[in-house]
Order: structure tokens, then C-alpha cells, then sequence
């Protein structure tokens, strides 16, 4: 099928709902062959993920999740404020939630996070040569822990117990391939 035959024209757009966290859009299209039909699209800041590599080990905080009810251990993540570059929203993150300062960060990859509803970007980074501060900057509503785990057991247990964050395996799997391509 010629792909034109595939893409859609948002005709009408309304936000329905407004949050602290992100507006619910609801948008009007037709489809190239004329079907008409009402979706729901994501408003969202963009949002950054940081691999930290500290000698074998990964800096990795484990937060309660409010949608999950539960404890969950992932990279240090948050959203890029509004005018901030994805890449100092990074080192920023990184800082505030596990207290380490990177000497390098990197570009991973760019992706949306779930293209079905999203609209905003993940950006995922990799940070290098860490210096721990021991002093973490958490925002007034964050309770985080911030320790080292070992990458062998993040790559063995990922999908399993606490280690179940999307975009977490989601930036192993780009960190994974960093190693890949290098050899």
C-alpha cells in the first residue's frame, strides 16, 4: 500500500483536560479514503532519561510510582522545562535526583515515548565520568533513593521485580547498543 493511503488530517483540535503534568487533546481527522473519527493525543513536556555509568555499576534511584501503586527502580528522568536544552535538563536530573555531576553527557537517542497517544519526545543520555556529591536537590513532592547497581544485574533483571520502567529498558536497550556499535 502507497503510504499517502495511510496518513491522516487532524482537522479540529480542543484540550479537554488540563493537568499539572500534561493536557488531553481531542482531535478531529479524516483519513486519505475520507473516514472521519474522534481521537485522544497526550500534551506533554519532553522528557529526558539518564543512563549514569559509574565504573560497572549504573546510578539508579527507586521512587514510588503513583500509577503503579509500588516502589520502582530506574534511571534518573524528568521533564525539560520550558526553553531548557534536553541535554542540560540531563546533567540536571541527574544532579538533583542522585547528587552526581557527569563530565560527559551524550545523546543516546531521541524517540517518542508511546506514538499511539504521546505527543512529546523522550530524549535518553548517557553520562560519564560521575562525580558523587552525596547531596541530592529533590523537588518538594520527591522521595528518592539514589545507589549503584550493578549493570549486569540491571541487563539479567530488567522485566522483573522492580525493575520494570519502560523508558528504563528503553535506555538500556540504547546503552546496550552504544556497546554493540563499539566493537
Amino acid at each position: 500500500m502507497d503510504d499517502s493511503k495511510l496518513l491522516w488530517t487532524v482537522n479540529e483540535k480542543k484540550t479537554i483536560c488540563h493537568t499539572p503534568v500534561f493536557d488531553v487533546i481531542e482531535q478531529k481527522e479524516t483519513a486519505a479514503d475520507g473516514l472521519t473519527g474522534t481521537y485522544v493525543g497526550i500534551a506533554a513536556p519532553n522528557w529526558v532519561v539518564v543512563v549514569p555509568v559509574y565504573g560497572e555499576s549504573f546510578f539508579m534511584v527507586k521512587q514510588f510510582r503513583h500509577g503503579l501503586e509500588a516502589l520502582s527502580v530506574e534511571f534518573p528522568a524528568g521533564l525539560v522545562d520550558p526553553g531548557e536544552d534536553p541535554a542540560s535538563a540531563a546533567a540536571r536530573e541527574l544532579r538533583e535526583e542522585t547528587g552526581c555531576v557527569a563530565g560527559k553527557i551524550t545523546l543516546l537517542c531521541e524517540c517518542n515515548p508511546n506514538p499511539a497517544l504521546f505527543k512529546n519526545r523522550l530524549f535518553v543520555y548517557l553520562a560519564e565520568d560521575l562525580t558523587p556529591t552525596g547531596r541530592q536537590d529533590l523537588d518538594a513532592d520527591e522521595r528518592i533513593n539514589a545507589f549503584e547497581v550493578p549493570i549486569r544485574e540491571l541487563v539479567t533483571d530488567f522485566g522483573t521485580g522492580l525493575y520494570q520502567h519502560a523508558y528504563t529498558g528503553t535506555a538500556l536497550g540504547m546503552y546496550l547498543r552504544l556497546l554493540q556499535l563499539k566493537q
